[in-house]
């Protein structure tokens, strides 16, 4: 499948988009950008340079994914989510001068494999989001979100257990081994931190 670029989307001919990329309205992709396969950037998306994004990938509209972070395959990112990239921002030094790129460290952040990002999240830098975990719309996350973790709230916490299915678990967790709402046996990581949390 074709890659698809709206005419008023501004694309690097550095970055490196795979078969079935589809990039909407006003959206940027950056210089040395990687997107997988039948990932979809929806309108006023920003993608920084070096930014990672896997196959099947969902980004609605305004997302920012800045320099250092790495999105795996089939992540939701909700409109207005935003990524940051460094942890002790200033545009200039104590003596006034301007900083330029170089001055910046970058701390990396990854987004893993399934995993969905709520509408006008904020992920601070240098964290894990893990395998299908969930972050709820608006929540500020300063730290790691275990596999099938659901986090809400600023600062963010973590209240509970998704399946990859994306239901919330409840009840005991020595009942479970099923999801009821989708069916599909739950993983295992999910109904140890069930376990974990019910405790």
């Amino acid at each position: 499948m074709a890659v698809f670029i709206h005419p008023t989307a501004d694309v690097s001919a550095r970055a490196r988009l795979a078969d079935g990329v589809r990039v909407w309205n006003q959206a940027q992709v950056r210089e040395d950008a990687v997107v997988g396969e039948g990932t979809l950037i929806g309108k006023d998306s920003y993608l920084d340079a070096g930014v990672h994004v896997g196959a099947r990938c969902k980004i609605q509209n305004g997302v920012y994914l800045y320099h250092g972070v790495t999105v795996e395959d089939g992540v939701f990112l909700g409109p207005r989510a935003t990524t940051t990239n460094d942890l002790t921002p200033r545009a200039i030094f104590p003596d006034g001068r301007q900083r330029g790129p170089s001055d910046f460290r970058v701390t990396p952040t990854r987004i893993c494999e399934g995993a969905a990002i709520g509408a006008g999240a904020i992920l601070v830098c240098g964290i894990t989001i893990g395998k299908f975990a969930m972050v709820a719309a608006g929540a500020v996350v300063t730290r790691d979100v275990p596999a099938y973790g659901l986090s809400c709230g600023n600062p963010a916490r973590l209240v509970g257990v998704v399946c990859a299915c994306g239901a919330k678990l409840s009840g005991g967790a020595e009942q479970l081994s099923r999801c009821p709402a989708c069916g599909i046996t739950i993983a295992e990581e999910a109904l140890a931190l069930h376990r974990q949390l019910s405790k």
